[in-house]
């Protein structure tokens, strides 16, 4: 749908449904977040968004709001209105109910259980329904869920840190810290919008991290899944409990760790190592839309190496360290540029006295 039809007030209604969405950033997983305004006679008098999974959906929570008057007005929605009962009531027999004229979402739900329903039921209601207006907006807000409805996997964004010279450490893996505070800060952020954080037995062996969010209280914590084809992971590992995925399980210990609260799960692969594709299609089944990935190079490599990233957010510090330091990924020898993995820029900026890098796979 062309969005010559839609004015500037619609537009501007429509960019707060999208700021309120983004208030559920780091807490409506599995969900999607989904932020709407109710508008009358030109005046705001309803908004609400959607906060966790089992609560009220945004159209619910800015009904309540706009009350009786909701009758006869526009509601703005970020994301098609659902038409299925789940955990909740569908979101379009509330706004049939409240008598709304007109309902404008920015995008249809990518969900198949949806998809196009509830656009169906409000114009059988005789409701005005349009999509389209800050649609790509709207799909920046919830790559992860549109990911896991149409791909059947979560959308993969890999982290690194390095060097100018593209080195995460020196060669005796020292690596505290190449990066400033306030990136390590903002690492923080991008662990907190996440369903799941991915790291190898190596980064665990090496380091021995806890991947956990810190800085932020967002009443969760995002599940912690390690790939180790052989079970390296230690029961003492600070990682723990996590989800273990290896090639082959050795029976002492997969014992061992499950009794120190790890689950594991075999995904055989080639060559001894872990099918990272089964994994993420197991992820998505367990309803996880984002993936956030911090580890060595030999995950990020083979990651890569699969076409399995979609977004790779690349900490840049102005320093070097010389090419005898640890890079970035492991990966066999090109024999021509043609054949490396390309990228393309997203957004650039400076965080404290580094930079950060978003990019895409072109």
């Amino acid at each position: 749908m062309s969005t010559a039809r839609f004015s500037a007030a619609d537009h501007a209604h429509m960019a707060r449904a999208l700021q309120l969405a983004a208030r559920g950033l780091y807490t409506t997983t599995p969900n999607p977040r989904v932020g709407c305004v109710i508008v009358k006679d030109g005046a705001v008098i309803g908004e609400g968004w959607h906060q966790r999974a089992g609560e009220p959906h945004a159209e619910v929570h800015a009904l309540a709001a706009a009350g009786a008057a909701a009758r006869g007005a526009t509601a703005y929605v970020s994301l098609e209105p659902c038409s299925h009962h789940g955990r909740t009531p569908p979101c379009t027999e509330a706004l049939i109910r409240a008598g709304v004229a007109r309902v404008v979402a920015a995008m249809r739900d990518p969900n198949p259980v949806v998809a196009g329903g509830g656009i169906g039921m409000l114009t059988l209601a005789g409701i005005i329904a349009e999509v389209g207006l800050l649609e790509a907006e709207a799909r920046a807000i919830n790559p992860g869920f549109i990911s896991r409805m149409t791909r059947g996997r979560p959308w993969v964004r890999l982290k690194t840190a390095a060097t100018l010279d593209g080195k995460t450490a020196l060669a005796n893996g020292q690596s505290q810290w190449i990066t400033g505070a306030a990136a390590r800060a903002d690492v923080q952020r991008l662990r907190a919008r996440a369903c799941a954080i991915l790291t190898g037995s190596g980064t665990v062996l090496a380091d021995d991290p806890r991947m956990t969010v810190r800085e932020f209280d967002i009443g969760r914590q995002p599940l912690r899944v390690v790939v180790d084809s052989t079970l390296r992971t230690p029961p003492a590992a600070a990682i723990l409990p996590a989800l273990i995925v290896c090639h082959h399980a050795d029976a002492a210990r997969r014992a061992a760790l499950e009794n120190a609260g790890a689950e594991v799960i075999v995904l055989p692969g080639a060559n001894g190592r872990v099918d990272l594709a089964a994994l993420l299609v197991a992820l998505a089944q367990r309803g996880i839309n984002e993936v956030h990935v911090e580890a060595g190079a030999g995950l990020n490599g083979a990651l890569l190496a699969a076409g399995l990233v979609d977004e790779w957010i690349a900490y840049v510090a102005p320093m070097a360290v010389g090419d005898t330091a640890r890079g970035l990924f492991a990966h066999p020898p090109l024999i021509a540029l043609t054949d490396a993995a390309r990228f393309q820029l997203a957004d650039v900026r400076q965080i404290g006295g580094d930079l950060r890098l978003t990019l895409q796979p072109m």
